[in-house]
């Protein structure tokens, strides 16, 4: 390694130190006592929370009503919705130039995201049975092996220098949309049938077709009189609640966190993964009452393949190749959520019959590695 790119390894660390919204200098949440910004946090995070309830449910009457279909509507419009809060972060590092937070956000959440299938597995299946049985389907192994495809490039492109762009776009960010957009149409044929028994579905799985939770939303919504007008207003006024609580979470979570010693790398891909999880909790809990377990499975492998896209926004924002600011950390992640990824194809290969703890194996060895995965993160940002 050169002296000139050790130095620039060494000042991209020292980077990482600063919190959102100072690049070197106090944030302006600083100025805040500290129980003033535990409040701000834990309130950011009850509006996330009730936000991704009333998006999940309005999202679900739009998509019906609109005719989107399962491939627009669960992977594209609810990838987005789920994903408003670091959709927000992302913008706002980018505006600002911190290129480092926008990837940190953007790949520390992968993982943890992945996890949240434990907590549905744990507290949304009934009857008693692992998660990845009852959703079991060759279309969720296919959604799984889009986010790992989209996790390699990422790699990729994280080793491309910096100043390889044109026209404000970057090859690597570019060439993760255009994957996102292939394995859209793959899933959406996939969708229609596979040339597979039972159409791609194991034998036994969930009862009702994938998808079948959005109907009874919309009946629901029939039943209540609301109008498609005042669905559309109340998607449109969660998902605004879910852009300003998304930024305030992160700045005041950062600066409060920082207070207590947790450094901003271990914040980004614990806490603050967690709190931007909300939606994805409230969502996928939503369809595993109604039965809908490939589509909670679906959401969350959705999402997470649609995450990485935003480093294409990033880019046209900021004017310059986002993925080189990747550093040693956000790597790591992204290949913790790989695995945690791979862990779950499996199990929807193999599903699981036992449970322990409420959880598949499967689940629980999702869960044991991510806790080791952070462990191990630790000891790189310290």
């Amino acid at each position: 390694m050169s002296p000139a790119h050790s130095a620039d390894q060494d000042n991209r660390g020292r980077a990482r130190c600063f919190r959102p919204g100072s690049t070197g200098t106090p944030s302006r949440m600083g100025s805040l006592s500290s129980p003033l910004l535990l409040a701000l946090f834990v309130a950011s995070a009850a509006v996330i929370w009730i936000a991704g309830i009333k998006l999940s449910d309005t999202t679900d009457v739009l998509a019906e009503r609109l005719h989107l279909g399962s491939a627009l509507g669960g992977l594209i419009l609810l990838a987005i919705a789920t994903n408003l809060p670091e959709i927000a972060i992302t913008a706002s590092a980018a505006m600002a130039g911190q290129l480092d937070v926008a990837v940190g956000n953007i790949l520390g959440g992968i993982a943890i995201q992945t996890v949240v299938l434990a907590v549905l597995d744990a507290a949304g299946v009934r009857p008693r049975a692992p998660l990845t049985r009852l959703a079991a389907s060759l279309q969720l192994v296919l959604e799984g092996a889009m986010v790992v495809a989209v996790l390699a490039v990422v790699v990729m492109g994280t080793q491309l220098p910096p100043d390889l762009h044109a026209a404000r776009l970057a090859p690597a960010s570019v060439a993760i949309a255009v994957l996102w957009v292939i394995g859209l149409v793959l899933l959406d044929r996939a969708g229609r049938g596979l040339p597979w028994r039972e159409g791609g579905d194991a034998p036994d799985s969930q009862p009702e077709p994938r998808g079948h939770s959005k109907g009874k939303k919309e009946k629901a919504a029939s039943d209540k009189g609301v109008s498609t007008a005042r669905a559309g207003l109340v998607f449109g006024v969660s998902a605004l609640a879910t852009l300003i609580a998304g930024v305030v979470i992160e700045r005041s979570g950062e600066e409060f966190f920082g207070r207590q010693g947790l450094s901003g790398v271990l914040f980004g891909a614990t806490v603050l993964a967690a709190a931007t999880s909300l939606p994805e909790v409230s969502t996928g809990l939503t369809s595993t009452k109604l039965g809908d377990y490939q589509l909670a499975v679906s959401d969350i492998f959705g999402g997470n393949a649609f995450l990485p896209v935003l480093f294409l926004l990033a880019t046209l924002i900021s004017g310059k190749p986002v993925l080189p600011a990747a550093h040693d950390t956000d790597i790591y992640l992204t290949a913790l959520g790989i695995i945690l990824t791979v862990v779950y194809m499996a199990g929807l290969v193999f599903r699981p019959r036992r449970q322990y703890a409420r959880m598949g194996v499967d689940s629980i060895a999702a869960v044991v590695i991510y806790l080791v995965g952070i462990a191990g993160l630790a000891t790189i940002a310290t």
